[in-house]
């Protein structure tokens, strides 16, 4: 399964830091003011290629709606983006062919301008402003030259965006594995023939999980191998990434719980329109999976040399990343320093965005942000409900 990914998840990353490095995020957030109906699709038209789990995308869509951001345009931001990215389009047709890969960005964009719209009749148009948004860009501000921004887009692709979702993606494989191994052949053949039963089961159980976009992907092939409907794979693949408890209740509280309750239906209602069309409507053998796709994941032995080596690529910097992300830094050692509790930081992402709002506030000297501890640690003079207000500002809570 890693060798199949791979090639395709590389290639995924780096089109992922282009996009870092080279189109400014404050270029996307300026188009995501105002109430109707165009900035819902122009929200969901930015948000389905961008690389961002919902651990990133969070704090980024909270920073836009607290900057001027309608609830419609940033719900709709909230349900495309973790659905799919460049990179798990990528791995999607790798893995699970290319009808799975155009119509899972279809559905995701499609699921996300109906919850925009959705929320959107319930929003007035008082309470959305035509601000310019400020969006959660760690560049912002600097001037770089094309070599900076290259340097930049591999440093992203590969070293944040692969600790972001590295976790998520080794997690997947593993109950990839675990499934395709030890589950029997025949488990889901009962299910296989009720799609419906068998949506409402994924369901259940991918709401409360968090998986992100690409560590969907094994899970979903796995699953299909053993006998559910590609368009409960959909459901999977939807849901899973979009939809979890952190994420209800973050846009609880900032959007109140009536969108909250909107959003999630919208996913669910998208993730099961689309998986009843691919299982009764649309041709089955568009859904087929690859035999050689199949066999490398039951009986294969035999490993190509260029899948192998982008693996071996691909295991490294999850091995840098996660020693970057547990290892102690230590840079700070002055004896009179601030500590902050930051909540809701999941990925270097998160981290960046902390670490530069709590720079910003003045009498800050230094700052240095532990994302295993989930601890700021700040040398300065800051007044404290200064850097409180400007983490929030940012999209986290803190302490």
């Amino acid at each position: 399964m890693l060798n199949e990914m791979s090639p395709y998840i590389l290639l995924g990353f780096f089109i992922a830091g282009l996009l870092h490095a080279f189109v400014p995020q404050s270029t996307f957030a300026r188009h995501l003011s105002g109430t109707g109906w165009k900035s819902v699709v122009k929200s969901a038209l930015i948000g389905v290629p961008l690389p961002l789990c919902s651990c990133g995308v969070l704090p980024t869509a909270i920073a836009m709606k607290r900057n001027g951001a309608s609830k419609a345009a940033s719900t709709s931001f909230l349900i495309a983006t973790p659905q799919t990215g460049v990179d798990s389009i990528a791995a999607t047709w790798a893995m699970l062919g290319p009808a799975f890969a155009i119509i899972r960005p279809i559905a995701a964009l499609v699921t996300a301008v109906g919850g925009g719209l959705f929320v959107g009749r319930k929003e007035k148009a008082s309470d959305a402003t035509t601000a310019p948004i400020a969006a959660c860009d760690v560049n912002v501000g600097q001037k770089r030259n094309f070599w900076q921004k290259s340097v930049d887009a591999l440093r992203y692709g590969f070293i944040d965006l692969v600790g972001s979702i590295g976790p998520w993606l080794v997690a997947g494989l593993i109950i990839a594995a675990l499934i395709t191994v030890y589950v029997p052949a025949d488990f889901f053949s009962a299910l296989g023939n009720k799609p419906i039963l068998s949506m409402i089961m994924v369901l259940i159980i991918a709401i409360p999980m968090y998986v992100c976009a690409t560590g969907s992907i094994p899970i979903a092939l796995s699953l299909v191998m053993k006998g559910l409907s590609p368009g409960t794979a959909l459901v999977l693949l939807m849901a899973g990434p979009a939809a979890n408890f952190a994420s209800f209740t973050l846009i609880s509280r900032e959007m109140g719980r009536r969108s909250a309750a909107m959003y999630l239906t919208a996913i669910v209602v998208g993730a099961m329109a689309f998986g009843l069309l691919i299982d009764y409507l649309l041709p089955a053998k568009w859904f087929a999976l690859d035999p050689m796709a199949a066999h490398c994941c039951h009986n294969g032995t035999e490993f190509a040399l260029f899948p192998t080596i982008c693996s071996a690529i691909l295991v490294t910097l999850l091995i840098i990343t996660l020693i970057k992300r547990y290892l102690p830094t230590n840079k700070i050692t002055a004896e009179m320093n601030k500590e902050y509790i930051i909540k809701g930081m999941n990925c270097p992402h998160c981290q960046a965005s902390v670490t530069k709002a709590i720079a910003g506030v003045n009498g800050v000297e230094e700052v240095e942000v532990n994302l295993s501890t989930g601890k700021a640690t700040v040398v300065g003079t800051p007044a404290d409900e200064e850097v409180i207000a400007a983490v929030r500002n940012a999209g986290f809570d803190v302490e």
